[in-house]
């Protein structure tokens, strides 16, 4: 493989993925931080959502999330995710594929307790993913949590944050005739080194 220039430079693939991020943070209207997660119920059959990357870190990608949607059960029961962060205006994306864990309690409550007060109240509202009656239902829901939580509230038990820790991390330019550049980091596990290929567009 020849030697990796321009925007695929770099011997540490989340400082990349964190330059990648700053540019479209610059270029993308909406929610340059989405991420399409995909993970897999216990049939096997693959569920895809969009949800909001919060952190690279020096060692995972974490977003938050109510442990016991259908994403967080899917979580728990296979302890594996993957995402794709796609930048339209850009013209790039990158993949990622790994192992997940939670995030600690301290972090989830760093994070949760920066959220707008509603966003909060909101969290503890809502049983995500289960079937509702109506918006009124929920909205029904709001005030009553708001009124027992009040301007303060806990962390929900059941809500926080999850790291992903890849084992895979592909970064994706477009390229003139659809020949795009490819890059795929993989390694063994999280405390393996990394083996970087170039790959057919």
């Amino acid at each position: 493989m020849g030697p990796r220039r321009g925007i695929f430079a770099g011997e540490n693939p989340f400082e990349i993925a964190r330059r990648w991020l700053a540019e479209a943070e610059a270029a993308e209207p909406n929610d340059p931080n989405a991420i399409a997660l995909a993970t897999v119920d216990p049939e096997g059959l693959p569920n895809v959502r969009m949800v909001l990357l919060k952190e690279i870190a020096p060692d995972a990608f974490v977003f938050f999330t109510n442990y016991e949607s259908a994403k967080g059960e899917e979580i728990e029961a296979s302890g594996k995710a993957a995402f794709v962060m796609h930048w339209k205006s850009l013209r790039r994306q990158v993949r990622v594929r790994g192992t997940v864990l939670r995030e600690s309690a301290d972090r989830s409550d760093a994070y949760y307790g920066s959220r707008a007060l509603g966003s909060r109240i909101g969290a503890w509202a809502s049983r995500q993913s289960r079937p509702l009656s109506s918006k009124a239902a929920l909205m029904e829901a709001v005030t009553r949590e708001g009124l027992k939580r009040g301007t303060h509230p806990e962390r929900p038990p059941f809500w926080g944050g999850y790291r992903i820790v890849p084992v895979e991390i592909e970064f994706w330019a477009d390229g003139e005739f659809r020949l795009h550049d490819r890059f795929r980091w993989r390694r063994a596990d999280p405390e393996a080194g990394w083996d970087v290929q170039r790959l057919s567009p």
